[in-house]
């Protein structure tokens, strides 16, 4: 057994008719689609802890589509749900557009991509991953704290720092197409440690029989 599990639960689909990137734009809420991924992820917990996993901790982003995502899970595990800023979305300058493809034939958005391994758009990856990984190692330990040798917390973030948080974790480059990331609606990507030691990283998608019906923008 591990000394610790920190699972990265993506939150679900967002209600997002007009295909805005929303980033960390506030009450851009769940649609009934994510709602139903929600109370999945909630399920996909209940089956772990009933088949012995020890889950005494549940975090999520502030933005609202996370904090939607966490309730079920909370409820069904009895857990309350703390709320971390350095697990939010990530930054990114083209916030608020929808039909970015059409955005970048603008010669006002071009300086937005002189520098895809940045990416020069948002946020680094690089800072990106120090921050979710700071929170982890945090949140990891508190579930230490609360129920000792392998514990699991659950953090509800966001797709673009839960994968290269993963890349980091599995000695890839951070950069890469968006269009390939695997961290699909109300995925869970789990990191495993022993000690300080991260072991092993393992993906699960308890939606994924939902997913042919959802809207998926990469980079939301």
């Amino acid at each position: 057994m591990s000394t610790a599990t920190v699972h990265l639960l993506r939150h679900g689909e967002v209600y997002n008719p007009d295909r805005v990137l929303y980033g960390r734009l506030p009450e851009f809420h769940l649609s009934d689609l994510g709602h139903q991924m929600a109370d999945r992820a909630a399920e996909f917990f209940t089956a772990q802890r009933n088949a012995g996993a020890n889950i005494t901790h549940l975090v999520s982003s502030p933005l609202v589509r996370a904090q939607e995502t966490a309730e079920p899970t909370g409820k069904a595990l009895g857990l309350d749900i703390v709320t971390d800023d350095r697990i939010i979305e990530a930054a990114n300058r083209f916030e608020g557009l929808s039909r970015i493809k059409n955005r970048l034939k603008e010669p006002k958005y071009w300086s937005y991509v002189v520098n895809p391994f940045r990416p020069s758009w948002g946020e680094p990856y690089r800072g990106q991953v120090e921050r979710m990984m700071t929170a982890i190692v945090e949140h990891r330990d508190r579930a230490v704290e609360l129920g000792g040798r392998g514990a699991e917390a659950i953090l509800v973030s966001h797709q673009l720092p839960i994968w290269v948080t993963r890349r980091s974790a599995e000695g890839k480059a951070l950069w890469h197409d968006p269009r390939k990331r695997e961290c699909t609606l109300t995925s869970v990507t789990s990191l495993d440690f022993e000690g300080e030691s991260l072991v092993a990283v393992r993906y699960a998608e308890p939606s994924v029989d939902l997913l042919a019906n959802a809207a998926n923008i990469p980079g939301a």
